[in-house]
């Protein structure tokens, strides 16, 4: 399953320490961050996402998180 987020993240080395962070909280996760995209998307390939903690986890690092359908 992949899930993908729009998000305010524009620095390359924020979102660097945000995929470590999520990796830690999501194990065996391919996430990815696309920040030549309009919306600076989040990608996370994973079994089991979850939508709520993804965002609840970039939300508190103080950046804007949304899933997109």
């Amino acid at each position: 399953m992949v899930e993908v987020f729009k998000t305010n993240v524009e620095n390359k080395a924020i979102a660097d320490s945000i995929v470590k962070c999520l990796s830690l909280q999501f194990p065996n996760s391919i996430i990815n961050f696309d920040l030549e995209d309009c919306d600076k998307i989040l990608r996370i390939e994973n079994c089991s996402i979850e939508t709520k903690e993804i965002i609840q986890t970039i939300k508190q690092k103080g950046f804007y998180c949304e899933a997109l359908e």
